[in-house]
């Protein structure tokens, strides 16, 4: 092996310290910023494609027949019969007409229900969960989560059986103890639940409320 000459840069195999606590690529400042609460999470947007299509073909058979019936009254040939009579009962028919009223009310109902299928985002059912990396978003089933904190929740002493009902902002959980003091019951699964919750990642977690009773009793 030959000496480093002056004024020659070496390079040497420096020792590799990795923290088995903690991930060798993650920063304390990123791990901060995942445990925090993210308060930007929002739903999942529905593509909502039935309403779109039937919405898509409904437009695309009423254009198409007007167009034909327009087109055939340039050729001069006589308009469709439904088109006549549709004038005619617009032109007869005053404005406080019961059928003019009803068509009105109908329509508006369609149109402001296609503005709230296109303005709101869908997939209720869909909770956002935290985000571990800035390209990737996830959520979690509301039937999944329920179904974890059911199974936590037949983990603790003294519960003979659970009810969970997942909400978007709030957790009911109703569970049935048959033997313990009812407040330990109590103590316990709100322990338990508060960490099964923690675990699922949720972005923003619902309200948890744990109601424990005794079984009913039987009669005679």
């Amino acid at each position: 092996m030959s000496e480093p000459r002056d004024g020659e840069a070496t390079t040497r195999r420096l020792p590799v310290v990795l923290d088995k606590e903690r991930p060798p690529e993650v920063t304390p400042a990123q791990e901060a910023d995942a445990s925090a609460p993210e308060t930007g999470a929002h739903r999942f947007w529905s593509a909502r494609r039935a309403p779109a299509a039937l919405t898509a073909v409904l437009v695309l058979a009423a254009s198409g027949v007007l167009l034909y019936d327009v087109s055939a009254v340039r050729a001069d040939r006589p308009a469709m019969r439904w088109r006549r009579e549709l004038a005619h009962q617009l032109a007869q028919r005053p404005l406080d007409d019961a059928w003019v009223l009803t068509g009105a009310g109908v329509a508006v109902a369609l149109g402001a229900l296609l503005l709230v299928l296109a303005a709101t985002p869908g997939h209720r059912d869909v909770l956002p969960m935290r985000a571990a990396h800035p390209d990737v978003r996830a959520g979690l089933h509301r039937d999944a989560a329920a179904l974890v904190l059911r199974d936590r929740a037949m983990e603790v002493s003294g519960v003979r059986s659970a009810h969970v009902r997942m909400g978007r902002r709030r957790i009911d959980v109703r569970v049935v103890s048959h033997f313990r003091e009812l407040d330990e019951v109590h103590a316990d699964l709100e322990s338990t639940l508060a960490t099964a919750l923690d675990g699922l990642g949720l972005a923003r977690p619902p309200a948890l409320s744990v109601h424990v009773r005794r079984p009913a009793q039987k009669k005679g």
